[in-house]
C-alpha cells in the first residue's frame, strides 16, 4: 500500500517541532520512495545516526510500506549554514554564466 506525502508530513509534524520540512516522492508519484529533509531543534546535541534512528522509529509504520526512504536531518543552525552555502553557490554560478556570456564573441553571420 503506497504511503502518501500528507501522511508522512502529519506524522513528522505531530512528533517533532519542525522548522523546515521537504518531502520528495522519488518514485514518480507511486508513494514507494521518499527523500526527506527535516530541520528541527529536536536534533540539537544528537549525532546523525541518532537523528536517523529517531526518524526511523517515528515513521516505522510508513517506512515498512516503502521500497526506499532517505533522510537528511539538520538543526536550525546547520540548516542556516547549508542554505548560505547553496545561496553562495547559486550566486557564483550566475556570475560565471554572465562572465562566459560577456567573453563569448558574437557568432558571425557572413
Amino acid at each position: 500500500m503506497p504511503v502518501s506525502q500528507p501522511d508522512l508530513e502529519a506524522a513528522l509534524r505531530n512528533a517533532l517541532p519542525i522548522d523546515h520540512l521537504e518531502i520528495l516522492d522519488t518514485s514518480s508519484g507511486c508513494g514507494q520512495n521518499y527523500a526527506v529533509v527535516i530541520v528541527s531543534s529536536a536534533f540539537e546535541g544528537k549525532m546523525t545516526l541518532a537523528r536517523h534512528r529517531m526518524i526511523n522509529e517515528l515513521l516505522k509504520d510508513q517506512i515498512s510500506q516503502m521500497h526506499a526512504f532517505s533522510q537528511k536531518s539538520y538543526t536550525p543552525k546547520q540548516w542556516e549554514t547549508e542554505e548560505a552555502k547553496r545561496k553562495a553557490a547559486a550566486e557564483m554560478k550566475e556570475e560565471l554564466k554572465t562572465t562566459v556570456a560577456e567573453s563569448d564573441p558574437p557568432a558571425s553571420t557572413s
